[in-house]
This record gives structure tokens, sequence and C-alpha cells, in this order.
């Protein structure tokens, strides 16, 4: 079955919230089925939102895995203003908290 040996950088989390890779198939079906949001959080006229991507987004360098994103939008646009990428969960709890702070101090 071509899902066996088609690792590619594709990953789904488990019940423990841990990532774990797959193959293409099977990140696939993860990614229409499931929910991936981690948090979402509306300050102002701007959104933070933290997403599990599913695939590396690791483009350049050495390292592990980026896995997880957050981005700050603002007045309901799809433009980002700030992203930031992590390898695990717990950073991307943490990243969030860690924006929220900092869109916190920003303009009305």
């Amino acid at each position: 079955m071509i899902d066996d040996y088609e690792m590619g950088g594709y990953y789904i989390e488990d019940s423990n919230g841990q990532t774990v890779p797959v193959g293409l198939l099977k990140w696939a079906k993860m990614f229409e089925e499931t929910d991936r949001t981690v948090k979402k959080t509306n300050i102002g006229r701007y959104l933070v939102s933290t997403v599990f991507l599913g695939s590396d987004h690791r483009f350049f360098g050495d390292g592990p895995p980026l896995l997880y994103e957050t981005m700050v939008f603002a007045d309901n646009s799809y433009a980002d203003l700030v992203m930031e990428r992590y390898s695990t969960r717990a950073e991307a709890e943490s990243g969030h908290e860690r924006m929220v702070e900092q869109v916190q101090s920003w303009p009305e």
C-alpha cells in the first residue's frame, strides 16, 4: 500500500497530543476530518490563531520538524501580521500565550 512507504514529512497527533509520522493517505484523512485548531484568541480587532499544520514546514536548515503555527490577523483579513512556527504542541501552546501578551500591547 502506498501509504505505508510514502513517509515524507506528514504527521498526525495521537490521543495524547504527540506527533506521529504517517504516510500521505493517513495524513490527508486527518486533514479532512480533524479540527486542527490548537487555540484562537480574539483581542479587539486582532485574532491570534494557533493550528497543527500536520506537515513539516522547516523548509531551510536543520532541526526538528515545524508542525504548528501561530499567526496574527487583523480586521478579519487573511493577510497575516506575524507568524511563528513550533515543533511540539507544548511549544505551540506557550507560543500562543506569548503572542497574545504581545498583541495586547498593540494599538487598537
